[in-house]
C-alpha cells in the first residue's frame, strides 16, 4: 500500500483524500495545511494525522505526496518532495512562472522520481475514449481540434487577481487537451481576449472570455474557445475532424431523459460545476498515478506536459499584449 502525504485541504483536496480512500491501494498518512481547521477536519475524517512540510517529507514511510495546495506554494513542494525521494502528484499548474517551473523540473530530473502534473480531462471517461479512437485511426489524420470550455460563472474577483490571468488558469487546461489530441506541438499561437462578462475583471488586468488559435509545424490546427458564463451550465466539449470523418465528446447531463411534447423536445441541462462534471476523472487520474508508482511504469501526464502546457499560455498572453501570432518557440 502506497502512503501518502498530502499538502492542501481545499476543495480539491477533499476529492483526492476521498479518493485515496476509497482507492483500496493507498493510505493518506498527513496532511498539510495553513488553514488548521481545514486541515484537522480533512485528517480527521479519513484517520490521518495533521503535521508541517518538514515533518511529512521526513518520514521514510511516505511515498507519495499530492500537492493541491495555493499555486504560489507548488514549486517549493515539488522541489522538496523530489529532493525527499518521494513520488510526486501535483496540481496545475506547476507554478505561473516558467524559470519556477524549470527550477521544480531540474529538481525532478535529478532525484529521478515519477511526477504526474494534474490534468484530469485527460482521465474523462469520453475525452479518453476520443483520444483512443484517434490514435486507432478511426477518423484518419487529425486536421483540426475544437475545445469548448465555459465555466457557468466567475470566480472571486479576488482570486482572478492572483490566478495568473484566464489562460494560466482556466485556458492551461484546454492547451494540455488540445497538444493532447493535435498529436503534435503547436508551433504559433494567436488569441482573442476581452472581459465580456463583468467589468471588474478588466479592472485587475485579467480577461473572462477568449478564443486562441493554435498551429503545428504540420498544418494541423486546434481552436480554443472559453468563457467565464455559461448561463446553462460547465460546457465542456471535444471535437476532432480528421481525413477520414470526425469525433465528438459532449457534455455530461444528469439524466439522459428526454422529454417530447407538442411545445418542445427538451433534456437536462449540463453538469453545473467541475467537481461534479470531472468526478470520474479525478478519480480514475488518482488511480492512474497509483498504478504508475507501485507498477514502475511512466506516468500518463508528465512534469514536462505541465511545463509545455504553461508555454502556451504563455504565448497566447503574448498574442493577446501585441496583437500578432507568437512562435511557441518565441518563449522557452
Amino acid at each position: 500500500m502506497l502512503v501518502f502525504a498530502q499538502f492542501g485541504a481545499g476543495r480539491i483536496g477533499a476529492i483526492h483524500a476521498a479518493n485515496l480512500a476509497a482507492s483500496g491501494a493507498a493510505r493518506l498518512k498527513y496532511v498539510v495545511d495553513v488553514h488548521a481547521p481545514a486541515a484537522a477536519s480533512l485528517a480527521a475524517k479519513h484517520g490521518a494525522t495533521v503535521t508541517d512540510t518538514a515533518t511529512a517529507l521526513a518520514d521514510p514511510e511516505v511515498g507519495a505526496v499530492i500537492v493541491a495546495s495555493s499555486t504560489d506554494t507548488h514549486a517549493d513542494l515539488v522541489i522538496g518532495a523530489a529532493r525527499a525521494g518521494k513520488a510526486i502528484f501535483c496540481e496545475k499548474p506547476i507554478d505561473l512562472s516558467l524559470g519556477r517551473v524549470d527550477e521544480a523540473l531540474a529538481a525532478v530530473r535529478a532525484a529521478a522520481v515519477p511526477m504526474l502534473v494534474g490534468f484530469n480531462r485527460r482521465f474523462d471517461p469520453s475525452f479518453a475514449e476520443l483520444h483512443r479512437r484517434v490514435g486507432a485511426g478511426a477518423i484518419g489524420a487529425v486536421e483540426q481540434v475544437i475545445v469548448t470550455s465555459r465555466d457557468p460563472g466567475l470566480p472571486p474577483v479576488e482570486y482572478l487577481k492572483v490566478s495568473g490571468g484566464q489562460f494560466r488558469d482556466m485556458t492551461i487546461h484546454d492547451f494540455d487537451m488540445a497538444r493532447w489530441m493535435l498529436g503534435e506541438e503547436p508551433t504559433e499561437v494567436f488569441a482573442y481576449g476581452a472581459a465580456l462578462v463583468d467589468p471588474a475583471v478588466a479592472a485587475v488586468g485579467d480577461i473572462d472570455s477568449c478564443m486562441v488559435l493554435l498551429r503545428t509545424a504540420s498544418g494541423r490546427m486546434a481552436h480554443i474557445n472559453n468563457s467565464r458564463r455559461a448561463s446553462y451550465g460547465y460546457d465542456q466539449r471535444v471535437e476532432v475532424h480528421g481525413s477520414k470523418g470526425r469525433l465528438i465528446a459532449g457534455n455530461r447531463v444528469p439524466t439522459t431523459v428526454e422529454q417530447a411534447d407538442a411545445d418542445a423536445v427538451t433534456t437536462e441541462k449540463p453538469l453545473h460545476f467541475f467537481l461534479e462534471r470531472y468526478a470520474d476523472a479525478y478519480r480514475i487520474e488518482l488511480a492512474a498515478f497509483i498504478a504508475a508508482v507501485m507498477q514502475r511504469t511512466p506516468m500518463p501526464v508528465g512534469a514536462e506536459d505541465g511545463r509545455q502546457a504553461l508555454v502556451l499560455a504563455e504565448a497566447a498572453l503574448r498574442s493577446l499584449r501585441e496583437n500578432r501570432p507568437v512562435k511557441v518557440s518565441e518563449i522557452g
